[in-house]
C-alpha cells in the first residue's frame, strides 16, 4: 500500500521524465518504469508498467496537440500505423501481463541499453516534398505499425524511438513530419496497453493522475531548458549515459531477484 511519501516521489518521478521529454525528446519516458520500481517503491513490475503506460499515453497526447498546431502530424499515415498497432500493442500487452516481473524487467533494461545506443547515433533528415499517405503504402505502414505494436505493448513503452523509424522507412515522410505523426501511434499504443493492464487491476489510477500532472509540469520547465542548451549538442550524449547506468542497475537488481 502506498501511501504520501511514494505518491509525493511519484509526483518528483513524473516530473523527472516530463523533464526529460521536454529535454531529449524521444526516449525520455524510458525511464519511467524503473522510476516507478525502485524510486516510488512500487512492487509489482506489472503495476508499474501499466501506471507508466497510462502516463505515456497522456504525455504523448499533449505533444500530439502541439505538434498538430504547428502542422507536423500527417493524421492519414498516423492512423494506418496506429490502427495496425493497436492490434499488436493488445497482443504484446496480454502476453506481458503474463510474462515473469523479474524477467520482465530483465528484458526492460536490455531494451533501455539498446534505445540509449540509438539515441547516440545521430537522426539524419529525410524526405523531400510530402503529401499524405497513398494507398500503395498501406500494406508496408501497416507492417511496420503492427510489429512496433507488439514491442510496445510487451513492454509497457510508447516506443517512439521504433515509431518514428518505422514512418521514415515505411513513408519517406521528413523527419518532423515522423517525429509529430509518430505521436499518434505512441498515444493509441500507451493507451491500448494501459486499458489491457487496467483490466486485470494493474493499474495505480492515483498514482497515474499525480505521476501525469508532475509530468506536465517537468516538461513545460524541460522544454525551456532544452531552448537553451540545446546548442551545445550535449544534452543526449548525457541523456543516454544516465539510461545507461539506471539500465545497468536494473539488470542487477532483476538478475539478482531471479536467481
Amino acid at each position: 500500500m502506498l501511501d504520501m511519501t511514494h505518491y509525493v516521489l511519484g509526483a518528483l518521478s513524473g516530473g523527472l521524465v516530463g523533464f526529460t521529454l521536454g529535454l531529449v525528446g524521444g526516449g525520455g519516458s524510458i525511464l519511467a518504469v524503473p522510476l516507478l520500481v525502485y524510486l516510488v517503491g512500487v512492487k509489482s513490475p506489472h503495476i508499474a508498467i501499466g501506471t507508466s503506460a497510462l502516463a505515456v499515453a497522456a504525455n504523448a497526447a499533449v505533444g500530439l496537440v502541439n505538434h498538430f498546431r504547428a502542422g507536423n502530424v500527417k493524421w492519414r499515415c498516423g492512423l494506418m500505423y496506429a490502427g495496425a498497432g493497436i492490434i499488436g500493442a493488445l497482443g504484446g500487452s496480454t502476453l506481458g501481463k503474463h510474462f515473469d516481473g523479474q524477467k520482465l524487467l530483465f528484458l526492460f533494461a536490455l531494451l533501455m541499453i539498446v534505445v540509449a545506443v540509438l539515441m547516440l547515433r545521430r537522426r539524419k533528415e529525410t524526405g523531400g516534398d510530402f503529401d499524405e499517405c497513398k494507398r500503395e503504402y498501406a500494406p508496408k505502414v501497416a507492417g511496420y505499425g503492427f510489429g512496433t505494436g507488439v514491442f510496445s505493448g510487451f513492454f509497457g513503452i510508447g516506443g517512439g524511438f521504433l515509431i518514428v523509424p518505422g514512418l521514415l522507412a515505411s513513408t519517406g515522410m521528413p523527419m518532423i513530419n515522423a517525429v509529430g505523426t509518430s505521436l499518434v501511434a505512441v498515444t493509441a499504443f500507451g493507451l491500448t496497453t494501459a486499458l489491457n493492464y487496467a483490466a486485470s487491476g494493474l493499474v495505480d489510477w492515483l498514482l497515474a493522475g499525480i505521476f501525469i500532472l508532475g509530468g506536465v509540469a517537468g516538461s513545460f520547465i524541460g522544454t525551456r531548458a532544452a531552448g537553451r542548451l540545446a546548442g551545445k549538442g550535449q544534452l543526449t550524449p548525457i541523456f543516454a549515459g544516465l539510461v545507461l547506468v539506471v539500465a545497468f542497475y536494473m539488470l542487477w537488481k532483476s538478475f539478482g531477484a531471479m536467481v
